[in-house]
């Protein structure tokens, strides 16, 4: 059984989702952010950085209890434990799922998380803030439609954990003040991952939002 410690956030339902898209048991365990229980000492033994998602893969490498924090590091690990075609074995498949990976962990994910932090129902409105970002946020979504351009996904031809990665970001393309017709690529990409079922289940872990 694995123990998943989430929110209703876009990294934490990328673990969600990648663990629907495996069949894994799991149970789910909400970590109100918005209350500070991500500070608590018993959350922070198993992830010292006070961000969700994190795992508890109770039979993890030699059947022992294994704590896994940062949601790419998740990604991989689940699909390392299983062997899923998630991540590909072949090193050049494998460079590039890990090259758009990474691409969202230190881009995407960052940047338009600020977009939506200055931009959608801001405590404060800091013009420069909001100009920086959104045009951020457009450039990277340009740089996704011109790689789904290319690429049936994010990765090239095969669904992979960089799609799982890029999903509940760009979900959340409205706060961003993005229009996904300006990015057809990127629409077609979302619309296609929206109707996988294990997409779907995942996205509402822990709650609909």
């Amino acid at each position: 059984m694995i123990q998943l410690y989430t929110w209703g956030t876009p990294n934490g339902r990328k673990a969600s989702i990648m663990l629907e898209e495996l069949g894994l048991e799991y149970q789910a365990h909400e970590i109100h952010i918005g209350k500070g229980e991500q500070f608590k000492p018993e959350f922070l033994a198993i992830s010292p950085n006070n961000r969700i998602p994190a795992i508890v893969d109770e039979d993890g490498p030699g059947g022992e209890s294994l704590s896994v924090f940062e949601s790419g590091a998740i990604l991989v690990y689940l699909a390392e434990k299983t062997g899923s075609e998630l991540l590909p074995t072949e090193p050049r498949a494998r460079a590039k799922v890990m090259e758009w990976l990474m691409w969202q962990m230190g881009g995407l994910g960052p940047m338009v998380g600020q977009a939506h932090h200055f931009m959608f129902n801001p405590k404060e409105v800091v013009p420069y803030g909001q100009k920086r970002y959104h045009e951020e946020a457009k450039r990277l979504y340009g740089v996704m439609n011109t790689q789904l351009g290319k690429n049936e996904y994010m990765a090239g031809d095969a669904y992979s954990i960089a799609d799982i990665a890029c999903y509940p970001w760009i979900s959340r393309f409205e706060r961003h003040q993005v229009d996904l017709n300006d990015f057809p690529n990127v629409k077609r990409w979302f619309e296609q991952l929206t109707a996988r079922p294990g997409v779907e289940r995942g996205m509402a872990v822990p709650f609909a939002n």
